[in-house]
């Protein structure tokens, strides 16, 4: 997932004013006439109309998640008619307005998705080339895959390869290069474009190539002259530095079921993740992306991307559910009264959402400087629904209740068990192992535990927990002090030492709570 120097600016003053008009032009018109009025008055009374109801359940949202800012804008009919900012930049900080940074998270996919159709329209390559022809370095596993894999397969979602997988290895500093070359080793869990995994990876070797047809330095380059250049997203960036630069910048904070605590930024995670996360944005530049995209392509009468090809990047790719499916950097999700085109993002610190209503030209963008645990795309759907005249439901109570349980089932993994095996000698253990993912890994005795050391700095902290299994957390250290705040006090991982065919515990596997693990071995 991430500037110009920023402004206060008064959007969310005018805003106010402006649906407070329109809302009492819908009070004295009624229901009747909006079906006579032309397709921009529609939207923009029925917006109007909606407005008190968001801003209270905004409100509620923001107290059940104790989210310090959020910020929000609507579009329709190629106009920004609703924009406004809640709450604060930071607990005890200055107010959040339209012109606020926040880091978007993974909404940045859909831009990566539309630098791909600009580069298809320019001839630079096509959709159906393989991934091969275009990088000889790309490899997987499997070697079947590995040559059928296609421009359409990589962010598709359906790469037969764990979900997530390998994120937690960004977290121990491995660059793009080390990134994308750890997935030829990682065995597939699903067959080739059958099945729904969500992953980041595939995404930095999507900007890898996109740069490289473009003869650009990197993806990030392609992004700014090719979506925020043309569409005067002058507020966006791409990096930790460009985001702590900015005047009007929100700060991050990490949830749990006791609040909100504020952590600072840091340059591994979003930002190692380019398109597949990196951006840092405002309601108001992203109110020129939504433009693009529901004008099919166009903004401010210029093209800028064909409406053929954008419109590849919104077909459905892999089914999620009877109701959702995948297309490229955006899902497609079925609701009773309409089609939502959707995306949201999330980093340890900040959460986004992404909506579009493309057959009624409306579009919506949420904010938050808190990590995405439901509360952004439960007011995106909100609206939505309400717009669309579906059912109503509480987005916001089910997305806390999925919080909670979420870090209940957190803390449950790493829980001590109550009658532990014995821990084996300490000392025997320490020793060089290596990975052909991850490197070298020197392990040492740490007073009652061990230490995981990795060259480039990151050290894991193994506390003894039941027999030979210790848990692994992320300590201070250097470039990877902001890292440990952002994901908190817990340990992040399993170690276990195993026996190699000889009896010695020769074997080291760092294991993810999602099951991913990476054997190491003595040297």
């Amino acid at each position: 997932m991430p500037a110009p120097a920023m402004r206060i600016s008064a959007g969310r003053h005018a805003g106010r004013g402006f649906c407070a008009l329109l809302g009492a032009l819908v009070l004295l018109t009624g229901t009747a006439q909006l079906a006579a009025a032309g397709p921009d008055e529609a939207n923009e009374a029925r917006i109007a109309e909606l407005i008190p109801k968001l801003e209270a359940y905004i409100a509620e949202g923001m107290k059940a998640f104790d989210n310090p800012g959020l910020a929000i804008g609507i579009v329709a009919d190629d106009k920004l008619v609703y924009a406004k900012g809640f709450g604060v930049r930071k607990k005890g900080g200055e107010p959040v307005d339209t012109r606020t940074v926040f880091q978007i998270g993974s909404a940045t996919k859909g831009f990566l998705a539309t630098t791909m159709a600009i580069a298809v329209d320019r001839k630079k390559f096509r959709w159906d080339d393989r991934i091969v022809d275009l990088d000889p370095e790309w490899q997987l596993k499997d070697p079947w895959v590995t040559q059928e894999f296609r421009m359409f397969d990589i962010l598709a979602q359906r790469s037969g390869l764990p979900t997530f997988v390998n994120d937690m290895l960004s977290f121990l500093g491995l660059d793009e290069a080390g990134l994308i070359r750890s997935l030829r080793y990682v065995d597939p869990v699903s067959s080739f474009r059958s099945t729904f995994a969500y992953t980041n990876i595939t995404h930095l070797e999507a900007g890898r190539i996109n740069a490289k047809v473009e003869g650009a330095p990197d993806w990030e380059a392609v992004l700014r002259k090719d979506i925020f250049e043309p569409l005067g997203m002058r507020d966006s960036s791409v990096t930790a530095e460009a985001i702590e630069a900015a005047p009007n910048h929100a700060i991050g904070h990490r949830w749990s079921p006791d609040g909100t605590v504020q952590v600072p930024f840091t340059p591994l995670f979003p930002y190692a993740y380019a398109g597949a996360g990196a951006i840092n944005s405002t309601i108001e530049d992203m109110a020129h992306w939504l433009r693009l995209q529901l004008g099919n392509g166009s903004f401010d009468g210029k093209r800028i991307v064909s409406a053929e090809n954008l419109a590849v990047t919104r077909m459905a790719r892999v089914a999620f559910n009877d109701k959702m499916s995948y297309a490229m950097g955006w899902m497609i999700l079925a609701t009773p009264n309409g089609t939502i085109i959707w995306h949201n993002g999330g980093t340890p610190s900040f959460g986004a959402y992404v909506g579009l209503l493309l057959d009624r030209n409306i579009g919506i963008v949420v904010l938050t400087n808190e990590a995405n645990n439901g509360l952004p795309d439960a007011i995106g759907y909100w609206a939505l629904d309400r717009l669309l005249g579906n059912p109503e439901v509480d987005h916001v109570a089910q997305a806390l209740k999925r919080a909670k349980a979420g870090a209940e089932q957190d803390a449950k993994a790493f829980a001590r068990p109550v009658a532990p095996r014995p821990f084996p000698a300490l000392a025997p253990l320490a020793g060089s192992f290596t990975n052909p993912a991850v490197g070298k890994t020197s392990v040492k005795q740490d007073g009652d535990g061990l230490a995981m050391e990795f060259s480039n700095g990151a050290v894991l902290k193994l506390t003894p927990w039941n027999g030979e299994i210790f848990t692994a957390t992320l300590a201070p250290n250097g470039q990877f002090d902001a890292m440990v705040q952002n994901l908190g006090p817990g340990p992040t991982a399993f170690v276990q030492f195993q026996m190699d065919p000889t009896g010695a515990l020769n074997i080291l596997r760092l294991t993810a709570p999602d099951g991913q693990s990476y054997e190491f071995k003595r040297e």
